[in-house]
């Protein structure tokens, strides 16, 4: 027994990404030019950061489109977690970008190279007006879900890696001291890796069905056992279907009464309003099965 509920997304922002993707992408090719040019490691490494973003904003894309695709007998929920797979692919991505860039970072300290000073100035200027302008584009639906964070924090991470190849070519233009280079590139890669870890284990969460961060089981299996002539609840479960879309299910023994008496209707209503409305998380999807007590008994196994 379930209530109905379109769960079609609500807004996938494909033209902002869209946005996004073509400055992006247009940045990336302007600083692999600039980083062949100037032999810098930090613009090699922010053009390698941009790389993975414009990939990740085209599956950002991609996953914007296939999200709004309507559910199917194969695909029930349609395409909806399309968006915590791109935001895991992404930061996967973003991860081994960030581990590069330490490592050769470290190793340019010992052996710095020569870099071009002015040309690097250069394209981290342009770098960091295409992110600022990036930012602006999807700042205003940055919360909308998983994918959308995701593409906002990266294109914040490049702004912040075009700030230090600028810095860099400024302290080199001063001083001459190259090792600043591979300092600014070791710094790019400690912006990279704590995001991409915890977009990460965001996604990892969602995939392997956890409970919505914010939702108690233990207080959503005493509000149900508040309910009148509720007498037990079992396989109690929760989990998150995609951004804003938590689903509750649970098996819930009432008395024998309210099968006789017509009340088991006033009943699920009951329970799906207890869910909806008493906590942090509203779970607005809930599928509850309702038993008898005798039937509770002869189920095979239960979990809490």
């Amino acid at each position: 027994m379930s209530t109905g509920h379109d769960h079609a997304p609500q807004g996938t922002h494909r033209g902002k990404l869209a946005i996004a993707f073509g400055i992006t992408a247009t940045i990336l090719v302007a600083e692999l030019i600039g980083a062949w040019w100037t032999n810098s490691l930090a613009l090699l490494v922010d053009a390698g950061h941009m790389l993975t973003d414009a990939s990740g904003l085209l599956m950002a894309l991609i996953a914007a489109n296939l999200a709004l695709r309507p559910p199917t007998p194969e695909r029930t929920w349609g395409w909806r977690r399309s968006e915590v797979l791109a935001a895991g692919a992404q930061a996967a991505v973003l991860l081994g970008v960030g581990v590069y860039a330490f490592v050769e970072g470290v190793r340019r300290l010992w052996t710095p190279p020569e870099v071009t000073a002015g040309g690097l100035l250069v394209f981290g200027v342009v770098g960091l007006v295409g992110n600022i302008v990036s930012m602006l584009v999807l700042s205003s639906g940055r919360g909308a879900n998983l994918n959308m964070r995701a593409a906002f924090l990266e294109v914040v991470n490049d702004a912040l890696g075009s700030v230090a190849v600028i810095v860099s070519a400024v302290v080199i233009a001063l001083t001459g001291w190259t090792r600043i280079d591979a300092l600014a590139g070791m710094l790019i890669a400690t912006l990279i890796v704590p995001r991409a870890i915890t977009i990460l284990r965001e996604a990892g969460s969602i995939l392997l069905e956890s409970t919505p961060p914010g939702l108690n089981l233990e207080e959503v299996r005493r509000h149900i056992l508040e309910v009148p002539h509720v007498v037990g609840v079992h396989d109690l479960h929760a989990s998150t279907i995609a951004t804003g879309l938590p689903v509750l299910t649970a098996h819930v023994v009432v008395e024998e009464a309210c099968f006789a008496d017509g009340h088991a209707a006033q009943m699920l209503t009951d329970l799906q309003a207890c869910v909806a409305d008493h906590f942090d998380v509203s779970v607005e999807h809930s599928t509850f099965q309702l038993e008898s007590p005798d039937h509770a008994q002869r189920e095979h196994t239960t979990h809490s």
